[in-house]
């Protein structure tokens, strides 16, 4: 988080915290968080980062990060005018993304999320754009709100917004 954030949470890797309580009231992400997201960890499938309150040690969210590759022809055709025909583009993919109820109310989605685009700009590997797999409605609503557009007409849950594009809007 910016200097003279919210300073109530920190966000960092995923280590040995404990995550037997995290609910976030989707069985699946809870299921993947609490069982499995340390085996994608250690393949080196994803990264993992989560948002801790200083005060108690408590996880009040997490994220996954992945690298991902996108044909251009998946891009919508308004974005696509600039980028290179012959490889496919370079992308982050969030692939899990999820908050404590216990911290319903305090923005902690829109921590993570922030925190997930600043990660993808300042990180050693490009990625043009980041996408998301909506997991429902809900969340493409939460997507649309910072930006994300549908990435193809016939997949309603992937989601893109351009790095360039996050940064402009979190810069304000």
């Amino acid at each position: 988080m910016p200097a003279g954030a919210d300073d109530r949470f920190h966000i960092e890797r995923l280590a040995a915290h404990d995550r037997s309580g995290f609910c976030c009231g989707n069985d699946q992400i809870d299921r993947y968080f609490r069982q499995t997201v340390t085996q994608d960890v250690k393949r080196r499938l994803a990264t993992c980062f989560v948002a801790v309150e200083t005060e108690t040690d408590k996880l009040a969210g997490f994220y996954t990060l992945t690298s991902h590759s996108i044909p251009l022809s998946e891009i919508p055709v308004d974005l696509r005018k600039k980028l290179p025909h012959s490889l496919p583009i370079g992308v982050a993919l969030i692939g899990w993304l999820g908050r404590n109820l216990d911290f319903k109310g305090q923005e902690i989605g829109e921590k993570l999320l922030l925190d997930a685009i600043r990660t993808v700009a300042d990180g050693p590997v490009a990625a043009h754009a980041i996408i998301v797999d909506a997991i429902d409605d809900k969340a493409a609503d939460f997507y649309r709100g910072y930006g994300f557009v549908n990435l193809a007409a016939d997949r309603s849950d992937r989601m893109y917004l351009p790095v360039a594009t996050a940064l402009k809007a979190i810069k304000g």
